[in-house]
């Protein structure tokens, strides 16, 4: 399951509270696609404003609507017993797999980043996957710490940030990587307006928030890499570039993408849970005319 696309859908709050109707109708745009996982609770799943029981009522509704297509949960948290206890729930609701990221209050060392992975490697039966995301945890993984990390028994995926621009420096950051990590243990690129760049330069998964909504624009790129059209990937990656550029503007992706599930009719235009914010009607506007632009259907 860690190859291919990933597809990581929003999960739409409402001032009214989780949207269990609208989460339903998002995934089931993402198994129509055909993708090759689901990620669910991560970044733009807004798993760090939900509790224990609504993370646990969202793995086992994923689960239940997955349609077979493997389901990977987020089991981010503060402290490490609430992670185990996340991870508990999780493979309770039928999870294949966990997406972890070091979040903390306290900066974290790296002998504790460590010390997490090694806690829940040893507490799950489940592959893991490392989230390497700093924007959110403030935390700087190494590749040495990768290697690391990813030698521990179940750790099958390092899910990294945007890779460099420059297809020739995305190629070696991601050979560098690959070299501290051992065999079967594959990449995933998460920053979507690198996602072409980073597959051509050997990423073998794109964790993908686009992939949450708009799948089989994405698994067209995925599908493309695949198959080694490294101009077709670009091309298509490229063709994505307003949407890129509204995740830019607006403070990253889960603004923008709770905004287009509104402008689809998926769930109500206010799926942020507070103390999010949604786009204002101009801006959600904007929104709607990329979606028509690029034919995200």
């Amino acid at each position: 399951m860690f190859t291919g696309l990933s597809a990581f859908p929003l999960t739409p709050v409402t001032p009214a509270g989780f949207d269990e109707r609208g989460f339903i109708r998002i995934l089931e745009r993402i198994t129509s696609a055909d993708v090759d996982s689901i990620g669910v609770l991560g970044s733009t799943g807004s798993y760090a404003y939900l509790t224990r029981q609504q993370r646990s009522h969202i793995a086992g509704i994923a689960k239940s609507h997955a349609g077979g297509i493997p389901v990977m949960v987020c089991v981010g948290a503060i402290s490490a017993d609430e992670v185990l206890r996340l991870a508990d729930d999780a493979q309770a609701a039928g999870a294949d797999a966990l997406l972890l990221p070091p979040v903390s209050y306290q900066t974290l060392t790296d002998d504790e980043v460590f010390g997490l992975f090694e806690l829940l490697a040893q507490h799950t039966s489940i592959p893991v996957c490392v989230y390497d995301n700093p924007g959110t945890t403030r935390f700087e993984f190494s590749d040495e710490l990768h290697g690391r990390i990813a030698a521990l028994h179940g750790i099958k995926s390092v899910k990294i940030p945007a890779v460099p621009l420059s297809p020739d420096e995305a190629r070696v950051r991601v050979q560098r990587l690959k070299a501290k990590l051992p065999a079967g243990v594959t990449v995933g690129i998460s920053g979507d307006a690198s996602a072409a760049i980073g597959l051509n330069a050997g990423c073998q998964v794109w964790y993908s928030v686009c992939g949450g909504l708009f799948p089989r624009m994405a698994k067209e790129i995925t599908d493309a890499a695949a198959r080694g059209e490294r101009e077709r990937v670009v091309q298509l990656g490229e063709r994505l570039s307003p949407l890129w550029a509204l995740f830019r503007r607006y403070g990253g992706s889960i603004r923008v993408m709770a905004a287009a599930a509104g402008v689809l009719g998926l769930t109500s235009a206010d799926c942020l849970p507070r103390p999010l914010r949604r786009l204002s009607d101009l801006e959600i506007a904007e929104v709607a005319a990329v979606i028509r632009q690029l034919d995200l259907k």
